[in-house]
């Protein structure tokens, strides 16, 4: 069993972490703070190649597998979580059409996407509509050779930035199998009767962008439609593994920065004449947090090699890392907290963000319970 990264690896980690030192974290309060999006730092990831990096080189991407991308992920997600996601979900969707899009669809799009021209966005919930995708009312009708769609799509990442979106619509309601009669529509957001309404006030993540959208009769060319019209839920369930993978990662950069960070200040802080890192106390809270993170990071690197070598255990895998590295990121950035004690409380330290941060993880792509429910599924249907 080889437990290295290529030297190619080692040096796309070592680059990621030079920019977000030096691009991400001398703005990342102040865009925390506003909630608003940083165009300035995108541009810059554009120009390193960070943009939808899965995008495959013949569309102007850079092909990265799914260990690189958790690798990019996780070093962006411990400068910080808000940026790292305008980052890492510019190209949200994008699977969709390199997997089913029509070559018009990918060599029109994706190149705009992977040199940071434009930005995508998947909108699949609803505001009734969130762990049970097979409840999404959004729907599209067909009339003559357009597409007509009317709905309301909740919590849509880049919903009030983006250019392209992949809606989640039901196109054939008669249909009796729940999982069918579903599609995948692209919508480019300056169409006619297209609106999103930016949703402020979140917990965390607070740079990235959040929207609700509103669709009234908005038509598109028939030739919008991404794959086989009616098999639009069973295209979205073959993502999840993946993007559940991503949030794993995104899990582990939070925890690794909440732990680096606490052993900094574990080093500068002085209580009784000595370093409080000195306690104990505080040397078993860093023993913990650093070797769950390890831990993490191995869970989410096997998933992440699964996606293109094991396919057969990878949704087991991808639930299982998404919620441990998820719940990891969680008590990591608690524990930084309360290291920091009373500095920890207010934003002049990053660990302040990275608390607030940390708990989306829990709940998007899927909430803690449903990774459960996944993992016990598989054991007692598939076996692992």
């Amino acid at each position: 069993m080889d437990f290295g990264l290529t030297d190619e690896q080692q040096q796309l980690r070592e680059e990621v972490r030079r920019f977000a030192e030096n691009e991400i974290k001398p703005v990342a309060t102040e865009y925390d703070v506003e909630e608003k999006y940083p165009y300035d730092v995108m541009d810059a990831a554009a120009e390193m190649g960070l943009i939808a990096p899965h995008i495959p080189v013949e569309y102007s991407g850079i092909g990265y597998n799914s260990v690189e991308s958790a690798i990019l992920t996780e070093e962006l997600f411990a400068a910080d979580p808000g940026i790292g996601l305008c980052i890492s979900s510019a190209g949200f969707g994008a699977e969709a059409l390199i997997e089913f899009g029509t070559e018009d669809q990918k060599e029109r799009i994706l190149p705009e996407v992977a040199n940071g021209d434009a930005i995508m966005g998947s909108a699949i919930s609803e505001p009734q509509a969130g762990s049970d995708v097979t409840a999404v009312e959004t729907r599209a009708e067909k009339d003559g050779d357009e597409w007509v769609i009317n709905g309301n799509k909740m919590w849509i990442t880049n919903g009030s930035v983006g250019d392209y979106f992949v809606i989640l619509c039901e196109t054939d309601p008669e249909v009796e199998d729940r999982y069918s009669g579903y599609s995948q529509i692209l919508v480019e957001s300056d169409r006619d009767g297209f609106e999103a309404d930016k949703i402020t006030g979140k917990l965390g993540i607070r740079a990235s962008d959040t929207a609700e959208l509103i669709l009234d009769d908005v038509r598109v060319p028939e030739e919008n439609l991404i794959g086989q019209r009616g098999m639009g839920f069973l295209q979205l369930m073959q993502f999840f593994d993946q993007t559940r993978t991503a949030v794993a990662a995104q899990g582990v950069g939070i925890a690794k920065g909440a732990a680096e960070r606490a052993l900094e200040y574990a080093e500068e802080r002085q209580q009784f004449d000595r370093p409080i890192g000195d306690f104990q106390a505080i040397r078993h809270k860093l023993a913990e947090m650093h070797t769950n993170t390890e831990a993490a990071r191995w869970l989410t690197y096997r998933s992440a090699w699964a996606v293109e070598h094991e396919s057969g255990d990878l949704t087991a895998l991808a639930s299982m890392a998404k919620e441990f590295a998820s719940r990891i990121a969680v008590d990591a950035a608690n524990e930084a907290v309360q290291i920091h004690g009373g500095a920890g409380f207010v934003n002049d330290h990053d660990v302040e963000r990275l608390y607030r941060d940390a708990k989306i993880t829990q709940i998007y792509e899927g909430t803690t319970e449903i990774q459960k429910n996944i993992v016990a599924r598989e054991l007692f249907d598939e076996g692992f």
